[in-house]
């Protein structure tokens, strides 16, 4: 009989156990990871060197469709790579309301080389020049902070960690075959949209030592390309480029505009143009979508045959099955499985 009763008691304690375990597992903890990601931190993971990383600066917690559409097709360029997303606004504390209104950021977490991580600007700036300026700079009065943090952050990240730094609004379409590089908006000029590089590449430490000792955040783009332009004309002897070849200039390469500015800034409303034919962009790794160039609000709307509901559907299904909506705000029929 005490056997029995002895028994009894284990199976009760496991179905509890049980019980507490599946309550866990669908608590609505917002940065909970699944079981497969939680084991590596942030710094274990991204001193890997192999790391896509990608920032909000923002305290937005829910992605917009094109920020999901480019971290879902880093992803799928680079599966073996993480695809790290820092986000200013989460911490390891935030709770996911009990509401769809987060879909994009659960579409993210569901994928499994995509990890999202909070931005902590103090500890990322540890060890760097900028650590200085940042512990001195007043936020609340800077013009362009969101801008000149962001600028500030990809640098620390990528001297620091290494791997290739993306803007939320590039859409990846084939692998970046360099190591250390730099991408040209224009001839002569380059973006600080895309780069990457080997951990503690001294131009990246050249590039933050500039950051601080020239610092005008009144001036747009002054900390981003107008900074990566300064440091390569130091860097290197800039010539013009020939046909679609990049320029190489000690260890770092200067990567051709075609290769994420195919449409150039002048022209960002061709990407939401019905095209006769849609280009191939065969001599591109990446696109840039030049969102800060759409004060308009253009939007990616199913069944629009638009170009960039174009890439949408080939570079980011999920994103494109789950977030873009009709022209009525609704969609517009259910589509098969992504191409994955």
């Amino acid at each position: 009989m005490l056997k029995e009763l002895q028994l009894s008691l284990w199976v009760a304690l496991l179905l509890v156990c049980g019980f507490l375990y599946q309550l866990t597992v669908k608590s609505s903890c917002f940065f909970c990871l699944p079981p497969s990601k939680s084991p590596q931190g942030l710094e274990a993971l991204l001193g890997q060197g192999r790391s896509i990383v990608f920032l909000e600066t923002s305290e937005r917690m829910e992605p917009p469709p094109l920020v999901s559409c480019a971290v879902e097709s880093a992803a799928r360029i680079y599966p073996e790579h993480p695809v790290v997303f820092l986000m200013k606004g989460l911490s390891n504390f935030t709770q996911l309301p009990p509401n769809p209104t987060y879909s994009a950021f659960s579409l993210l977490s569901a994928i499994d080389n995509v990890f999202l991580f909070p931005l902590d600007m103090k500890r990322l700036f540890e060890d760097t020049p900028l650590f200085s300026w940042y512990t001195q700079v007043n936020a609340s009065t800077e013009r362009n902070w969101l801008y000149v943090s962001s600028d500030a952050s990809r640098l620390a990240a990528i001297w620091k960690y290494g791997g290739i730094y993306m803007d939320t609004d590039v859409i990846s379409i084939r692998p970046i075959p360099e190591e250390n590089f730099l991408a040209a908006q224009a001839s002569k000029f380059s973006s600080n949209g895309v780069f990457g590089f080997l951990a503690h590449h001294p131009f990246l430490w050249g590039c933050m030592e500039n950051f601080v000792e020239h610092y005008n955040s009144d001036i747009w783009g002054h900390q981003g390309p107008d900074l990566m332009t300064r440091m390569l004309r130091v860097w290197c002897k800039l010539g013009d480029f020939q046909e679609v070849s990049d320029l190489r200039c000690l260890n770092v390469s200067f990567l051709h505009p075609q290769r994420f500015y195919p449409i150039p800034f002048s022209e960002w409303r061709r990407y939401y143009e019905v095209w006769e034919t849609d280009p191939s962009f065969n001599d591109s790794y990446a696109l840039h979508l030049w969102n800060y160039m759409n004060r308009e609000g253009r939007a990616v709307v199913r069944g629009s045959n638009t170009l960039v509901e174009n890439l949408y559907r080939k570079h980011c299904p999920r994103t494109y099955r789950d977030l873009i909506q009709g022209p009525e705000g609704s969609m517009t029929g259910e589509l098969g499985p992504p191409n994955e």
